[in-house]
């Protein structure tokens, strides 16, 4: 009991930090995709794209989350795109969860051993705006509680 105390305080205090990490939100200048995400835990900004498409951080635990828009070339819906990838043969690619909107799709599950979380808007401007967050399965309850804040802040013009 003694050394169990200490152990659950800094778990506490790991989870309270996550929680509490200061929000950054990043606007898109090609498509308008905006998200926000602790920039204090997605610290590392990746080089961004030539095409301006969207952005990557990283995480020093192995996370990464990318923001971005394309464009719906395809006239692609939610349920063909949740469809599509639930017919997907890619090998460690599996879906655990998906859902379809009218003008959203979200998508979950393991690709190449770490967690993803995958949320899309189909816009009616004919752009199609992902947020798409993934990281190691040990670091689950790390960023569970996160996930769905950061899916739930996509949004575009």
């Amino acid at each position: 009991m003694k050394h169990l105390f200490p152990t659950l305080a800094i778990a506490a205090l790991s989870i309270a930090a996550a929680a509490s990490a200061a929000p950054f939100t990043y606007t898109n200048q090609r498509f308008g995709t905006v998200c926000t995400f602790p920039d204090e835990i997605f610290s590392i900004r990746e080089p961004e794209p030539e095409n301006g498409d969207g952005q990557q951080w990283s995480a020093p635990d192995g996370a990464s989350l990318i923001c971005s828009g394309i464009l719906n070339v395809d006239d692609d819906t939610p349920k063909g795109f949740v469809s599509a990838e639930k017919a997907s043969a890619e090998p460690g690619y599996k879906i655990t969860y998906s859902k379809a909107g009218k003008d959203w799709a979200v998508l979950s599950g393991i690709k190449d051993g770490k967690i993803f979380y995958e949320r899309r808007l189909f816009g009616k401007d004919g752009v199609i705006r992902t947020v798409w967050i993934e990281y190691p399965q040990a670091l689950k309850s790390k960023y569970d509680p996160l996930v769905g804040v950061i899916a739930g802040s996509l949004k575009g013009p």
